[in-house]
């Protein structure tokens, strides 16, 4: 990474419905500590600190929790923690930082990440971030972290890959960067269990790569709609219009991810012509989606890995006669599981979830339906 500029843009606006009730809207999952005493956004700082200056940090999150996450990183320039005005997606907020980068330094590598995974290697993630980062300087190129894939999963998009790329970037941290075929969106059953049979798909990260001036490109030739907008906002950047014009123009934009914006129909000229590249994950990573998600995260950790009753339980004690597989969150409660398999039970001070792990993933179901019926005070 020597001689690039590299700029981690931290995507940080979801409400995480799914891990209701413990997440609100002004307490989405990112700002609260999930796994071990750091929040989930200050442990995606701390991995990014070996490969980036905090002051080139970029947080792209919203009212209700900027505040929130400007005195969870401290490190982080608070000009550079941008408020979305509504929620647009990720494709408007990754072509806002490439606007305005490009506009202060092109050659500049934007790296895109999540606010809510788990890794277990940082090391083993801060040399996959530096092949990335060399490879996406290194031309018109596109990078994205593949994970292998372990089971069917309907809740992640795909990567279909082809041949070894030539770029030596990946093959100088021992990682073997592979062009990309084509990108599917979150399938059904069936085609996900065709894709892991197949053994040549990897698990869409949502870690992308890619210099600015390559994104901003990108939006100009498959997202014309919004470069506009878009280059408006980042013009107004630094000056008194700013907050006027962000305001006012970002919800023109429209409403989309930037793997449907961008990177499906990039893949769709064809394997060596696209100039998307995918390097393995190999860091232990886990997108913490559910309860479910974040149950199998910590059967995973040592002090939990080897438990026969695969039962979680954080409370002031429990009792367990013949359950398996729960996992239940009672802080300062006595907790009794007694022939129960499966359950999710999740306690806060005004909610109580019931629900087992197979259906965690329809949680958000349950804010939508307490917004409908007006009780916002829960949501």
């Amino acid at each position: 990474m020597r001689g690039v500029r590299f700029a981690p843009v931290i995507l940080a606006g979801g409400s995480g419905t799914r891990f209701w009730p413990r997440s609100r809207r002004a307490r989405a999952k990112q700002v609260l500590a999930l796994d071990g005493e750091r929040t989930m956004i200050q442990q995606t700082l701390e991995r990014l600190l070996p490969v980036a200056d905090a002051g080139d940090v970029w947080v792209i999150t919203n009212s209700l929790l900027d505040e929130v996450i400007a005195a969870q990183l401290p490190e982080v320039p608070r000009a550079q923690i941008l408020s979305e005005p509504a929620a647009r997606n990720t494709a408007p907020a990754c072509g806002l930082a490439a606007f305005l980068l490009e506009r202060m330094a092109p050659d500049t590598v934007i790296g895109i990440f999540p606010s809510d995974h788990v890794v277990k290697d940082p090391e083993r993630f801060a040399e996959a971030i530096r092949a990335g980062v060399a490879l996406a300087a290194a031309g018109e190129n596109i990078v994205v972290l593949g994970v292998r894939p372990t089971r069917a999963e309907t809740g992640y998009g795909y990567i279909e890959l082809g041949a070894e790329g030539d770029a030596q970037a990946g093959q100088a941290a021992g990682l073997k960067a592979r062009m990309v075929r084509r990108f599917t969106e979150k399938p059904q059953r069936a085609r996900a269990e065709e894709f892991l049979a197949a053994g040549n798909y990897a698990w869409n990260s949502g870690i992308f790569l890619w210099s600015a001036r390559t994104l901003a490109g990108a939006f100009r030739e498959h997202c014309p709609g919004m470069v506009t907008q878009l280059e408006t906002i980042a013009a107004a950047y630094g000056t008194a219009e700013f907050a006027r014009v962000f305001a006012e123009v970002y919800p023109q934009c429209e409403n989309i991810s930037v793997d449907y914006a961008i990177l499906e129909p990039r893949s769709g000229k064809g394997e060596g012509r696209s100039g998307i590249y995918c390097l393995p994950a190999e860091f232990g990573w886990n997108d913490l989606g559910s309860w479910a998600a974040l149950h199998e995260h910590h059967m995973s950790q040592p002090e939990y890995c080897e438990k026969l009753d695969a039962n979680v339980v954080q409370a002031a004690s429990d009792v367990i006669i013949e359950a398996k597989g729960n996992y239940v969150f009672a802080p300062g409660l006595a907790v009794a599981l007694v022939g129960v398999d499966n359950l999710v039970i999740v306690q806060t001070e005004d909610a109580l979830l019931i629900t087992t792990r197979d259906q965690c993933q329809e949680v958000g179901k349950v804010v939508k339906k307490l917004n409908d019926s007006g009780r916002n005070e829960l949501t």
